[in-house]
């Protein structure tokens, strides 16, 4: 309305300067006269201008109508925008879980016990992370399935390239987040319990596990802090079968990734520097808000 006004006056301003020269030349004319008369007042020429033949009030009801064409223009071509948009998602998505779904048979994964949900998620975060450039190592994914028993080898280290698995293996999973399986996860500090989601791998250093690797959380909010909470990729001798024979459960963790001490010093010098590492659970908040798996 703001805008009309301004313009309404703009008009009003124009039509006073188009038409006031005639109108004075028109006065001059008669200047003698209305002075003869004593009649002569200034009021003559504004009532001239305000009956002039245009009409303020249809110029502004026409600038309203073509401010509110263009709108509906403006917002017809963003409707169509939005719906190609939409399109083009639905197709890569359908795309992604066409791929998905091949590497899952050439790999016989269901027959390793990964389920093809499992795989489909890590798929579509792998492309996602792909797409944005946040990998620097395309040819390696490794998914650990925490919706399966820890008793379970349940990390698969995954060579994308040639489509096979380099390395199934056991997993320790936070000793808070359950004991034979784990159900509850956590980004907070001191948690002691496993943050789900999608990492990058990054340097490899020594401490008091052995050769270590330091992960970075991407999923903002649920394992953004795996860094600040020294959440690492680490061997560990209760990791393994003899402490499931030996108690019946597996080994946990403050909250690290562990991995049997036998085949620590293979896997972390693989996935070092840029490699994807997504831990799943069929968590419902988690698949809905994971920024991850959502950047299509």
């Amino acid at each position: 309305m703001k805008n009309i006004n301004y313009n309404c006056a703009k008009v009003l301003m124009m039509l006073f300067i188009l038409t006031a020269p005639a109108i004075l030349a028109a006065g001059k004319s008669k200047t003698a006269t209305y002075t003869s008369r004593g009649n002569y007042n200034s009021a003559d020429l504004i009532k001239k201008i305000i009956n002039y033949n245009v009409s303020a009030e249809a110029v502004c009801a026409r600038a309203a109508e073509l401010a509110k064409a263009e709108a509906e223009k403006a917002e017809a071509a963003a409707a169509v925008k939005r719906a190609m948009r939409l399109a083009a998602m639905k197709a890569e998505y359908k795309m992604v879980m066409n791929t998905a779904l091949g590497m899952y048979d050439i790999m016989d994964l269901e027959n390793e016990d990964l389920s093809l949900k499992a795989f489909e998620y890590a798929w579509l975060g792998y492309h996602n992370l792909l797409k944005q450039g946040k990998l620097r190592k395309s040819d390696l994914l490794t998914i650990c399935d925490f919706s399966q028993s820890s008793s379970k080898e349940r990390m698969y280290v995954i060579d994308v390239r040639n489509k096979k698995i380099l390395y199934k293996t056991f997993v320790a999973h936070g000793i808070n987040s359950g004991e034979e399986y784990a159900s509850s996860f956590s980004n907070q500090e001191e948690s002691c319990k496993s943050s789900l989601g999608f990492y990058v791998t990054r340097k490899t250093y020594y401490g008091v596990n052995g050769l270590s690797l330091r992960i970075e959380g991407l999923d903002k909010g649920f394992n953004d802090n795996a860094y600040k909470r020294s959440i690492v990729i680490h061997g560990a001798s209760y990791v393994s079968l003899r402490i499931l024979h030996k108690y019946g459960v597996m080994g946990t963790t403050f909250g690290c990734p562990a991995i049997p001490s036998e085949v620590s010093n293979e896997i972390i010098p693989l996935m070092k520097n840029g490699s994807c590492f997504f831990i799943y659970y069929p968590s419902k908040k988690y698949l809905a808000q994971s920024p991850v798996l959502n950047s299509l």
